[in-house]
């Protein structure tokens, strides 16, 4: 009853904001994003009936309190639904810095997830396991069907999912993401606790679901400029709803300001780039092959560290060769 699987973290591009159901992870409405590789989470568990309690280490560090209560949530659903009782043994590792915006939580819980139903013996479709990712993050959700993928509200697992969405090839082998990192401590949860108290919010939720719409067809007919030009826009809508809310969290720093400058400059060079924020200072820098080099050289320039990443598939479960214990 051991399993190791790895997932892709993921940029979003119509970004949800509020839970209905904080328990659950029900978001108040659709969202919609990317995956981006190489980054990724390796997770490897094991149900080992000698153990005496549950045993979660990530990146090298044991995991109590709040953290420890978010993974248990995603074990213990996958425990009943198999009819297992076992504790866990849990280890799991990240390719790129976590808590800084670029999605650890997704890319983790959907690991998680798909090697506990794995390794419980579970035969479920990846939106089935996207359901029970999406109970330690609603991001997770997305990563489980990777690449461009849509999770539906709902108020239970059966809408409650993520879909994966056929785009055109060159949205799949073209787009180029330039992650400038810019490390700045985040409370995602605290966020979505209070969306609902932002006058913005009601504003959001009426606009949204026109978003959605047109994302999916930009994205559909690959439409690279009018698709991410919406995610840069989004971006700033979910800004505005955070820091409007009772706390008016403000999660940007003067580095990310500098990104979408030298991002909105670039452009009236005629390069077509666009960035992409969600909940922290770092910044998606979205663009294609053909312009990455110059992109990634300007977003340098504003004194952050770099990566360049691709689009990245669906969560897989890997050999047992591959395994970190």
């Amino acid at each position: 009853m051991k399993a190791t699987a790895k997932a892709h973290p993921i940029q979003g591009l119509v970004k949800y904001h509020g839970m209905r159901d904080e328990e659950l992870r029900h978001p108040y409405h659709d969202s919609i994003s990317l995956c981006t590789a190489p980054s990724h989470t390796k997770t490897t568990v094991e149900f080992d009936p000698e153990l005496d309690e549950d045993d979660y280490v990530v990146d090298g560090d044991p995991v109590e309190g709040k953290g420890a209560d978010r993974i248990r949530t995603v074990v213990d659903e996958v425990r009943d639904r198999a009819g297992v009782d076992h504790r866990v043994r849990f280890r799991s590792e990240n390719s790129f810095p976590t808590n800084i915006g670029f999605g650890s939580s997704a890319s983790g819980f959907a690991a998680a997830a798909m090697a506990l139903s794995e390794a419980a013996g579970l035969d479920l479709t990846r939106p089935e396991v996207s359901a029970i990712a999406r109970r330690g993050s609603a991001s997770a959700a997305r990563a489980v069907t990777g690449a461009y993928s849509h999770l539906r509200t709902g108020t239970d697992d059966e809408d409650c999912r993520s879909e994966r969405i056929d785009v055109a090839d060159e949205l799949e082998d073209d787009v180029r993401v330039v992650a400038g990192m810019v490390p700045s401590y985040k409370e995602t949860d605290s966020a979505h606790a209070e969306a609902a108290e932002s006058h913005m919010f009601e504003g959001r939720m009426a606009h949204i679901h026109g978003q959605i719409a047109k994302m999916r067809g930009e994205l559909r007919d690959g439409d690279f400029d009018a698709a991410f030009e919406r995610a840069e826009h989004d971006s700033l809508s979910l800004a505005a709803t955070t820091m409007t809310g009772p706390s008016g969290w403000v999660y940007w720093q003067p580095r990310t300001i500098e990104i979408f400058n030298a991002v909105r400059e670039l452009r009236e060079e005629g390069v077509p780039v666009y960035f992409s924020v969600d909940t922290g200072a770092s910044t998606y820098v979205n663009t294609t092959a053909e312009h990455v080099d110059r992109v990634e050289e300007v977003v340098a320039d504003c004194g952050v560290d770099t990566r360049v990443w691709t689009v990245g598939g669906p969560a897989q479960i890997l050999d047992e060769d591959e395994a970190l214990f």
